[in-house]
């Protein structure tokens, strides 16, 4: 394994993880809840009276966060190596493992584990361990 020094972004690494975990605490402490984007976003497929401004908020902040980046700055390119087929495929099996794990990367892996949650850690685990196996199969097995 190498390290492609052109792109190993220490710093700039650390500062995200430390504005997504600072983000995660403030949500929690000023609305106790979760901040989970798959349970958000699915509270939205699912409306509640007085429960759906925060949610489009939250989802729209994710959408036009990206776009001022990219007033400041240039966006970086992204070079996608699958069809369409492929990602929407792969989009309905997350779909389909947050339904059955009860909640995406973000609601366990981000804010369950800084909350010692059994259940987050092992679904952490269980997210990690699929993603080792699909990227060894996919790169050495099959490519």
């Amino acid at each position: 394994m190498t390290i492609d020094w052109n792109n190993f972004t220490p710093w700039a690494s650390l500062a995200g993880g430390v504005m997504i975990g600072l983000a995660s605490a403030l949500f929690l402490l000023f609305n106790g809840k979760i901040a989970g984007v798959s349970g958000i976003v699915g509270g939205l497929l699912r409306p509640v009276r007085g429960d759906v401004a925060w949610r489009i908020a939250f989802v729209a902040g994710l959408v036009v966060s990206p776009l001022v980046f990219g007033v400041t700055r240039s966006l970086p390119h992204v070079d996608i190596e699958a069809g369409y087929p492929l990602l929407i495929t792969a989009g309905l099996l997350v779909g389909l493992g947050t339904r059955y794990g009860s909640g995406c990367t973000s609601g366990h892996g981000v804010c369950g584990l800084s909350r010692r949650s059994p259940r987050s850690i092992v679904a952490t685990g269980a997210f990690m361990f699929a993603g080792f196996a699909t990227v060894y199969v996919a790169r050495h097995l099959l490519g």
